[in-house]
Formats: C-alpha cells, structure tokens, sequence
C-alpha cells in the first residue's frame, strides 16, 4: 500500500473518531505540536522509529511525554500508530488530516509564491483576493522565490496562476521576436 493511503486511513479514522466528540481543531493542534516537536529534535524521530528500543519504553515516553498536554484521543491515536508500527508516517498522517479538517470548515490551502516576503497588509489583501478568486476561505501558505521577479504565482487544486514578472518579459520576448521575424519577412505578416 502506498504511504500516502495509508497515512489517509489513519487520519481519516481519527477524523471521524475526533468529529464524534468534537474535538477535531483540538486534535489539529496537538498534530502541530508533535509535528513541531519532531521537526525541532530529529532524535525524537530516531527514538521511536528505532527497532532497538522496546515498544513498551516507546509508550511510556509518549505517556509521560503527552499525557497531560494533547487530548486523551489524540494520546491514544499515538499509541496505536506506534503499535502499529507506522510512526514514520506521523507527518503524511498530519497532512492528511489537515486537509479533512480544512474541507470540513470549508478552507482551501493555496500555495502563493511572491519575490518577496510580504507585509502583514500585503497578506492580508491577497488572502482576501483569494477567499473572493476561490469562494472559499483561505490559508496562505508562502514561498519567496526572487526567480520570478515580482508578481505572484498561485497554485491550488490543480490550477496555476502565473502573475509573474518572469512570465511577462518571457510573453514579451516571445511575441517581439515573432514581430521582428515578421518585418524582416514580410511575406509572413498575417492577413
């Protein structure tokens, strides 16, 4: 099974676990704490992905660890992944379950990339822009790529935007040259 499947079983069963006793968004949280936590420390990663280590000691970690800060189903959760031995798959399950929680309140992620960072009032006017553009409302998520100039590039779903600076001067170039082909041949001018 691909890990992408799986790590969609996973977040989907908890989702659903999660919505019975409405604690969905509290879930999201603690899956952003962990996933921060593992992100900041890879031994972290290492201890519990290591075959060495004793599945008991792994648990009594996680429980001493987490017992009082993340939500009892979310503790829980943690504990059959590890059963389960699917661990490494903690941050595909995150991202999965993200995406569940954000089609349930009706949000769409989009990923916007700009020349430069951009000001708390830049952000703001595209991310209303967007929330207008998609109907929906939106979470930003930002790249800088000085490549492309100035301008933004938007992609979400399967859709592309390319506002760019780049993309421009590279259309303009392009239809010059077709211009400068067509007087130095004039016999290609249209119609």
């Amino acid at each position: 099974m691909e890990k992408t499947t799986i790590a969609r079983s996973y977040a989907t069963a908890l989702f659903e676990l999660a919505g019975r006793r409405g604690e969905v968004e509290t879930v999201s949280r603690a899956f952003a704490r962990v996933n921060a936590l593992l992100a900041s420390n890879r031994r972290i990663g290492e201890f519990l992905g290591s075959p060495k280590i004793e599945l008991a000691a792994k648990k009594r970690v996680l429980r001493t660890t987490f017992e009082s800060r993340v939500p009892l189903i979310f503790l829980n959760f943690l504990l059959v992944v590890l059963d389960q031995r699917r661990q490494r798959l903690l941050h595909d399950i995150a991202r999965e379950y993200d995406l569940l929680v954000d089609q349930k309140l009706g949000r769409v992620n989009v990923n916007v990339t700009l020349a430069r960072e951009p000001g708390p009032s830049d952000m703001e006017a595209i991310t209303a822009r967007l929330s207008a553009l998609t109907g929906r409302a939106v979470v930003a998520h930002v790249h800088v790529e000085p490549a492309i100039l100035g301008g933004i590039i938007v992609r979400y779903g399967d859709r592309l935007l390319d506002g760019s600076l780049r993309r421009r001067l590279v259309s303009l170039r392009g239809r010059l040259m077709e211009a400068n082909i067509a007087v130095r041949n004039p016999g290609t001018l249209p119609g």
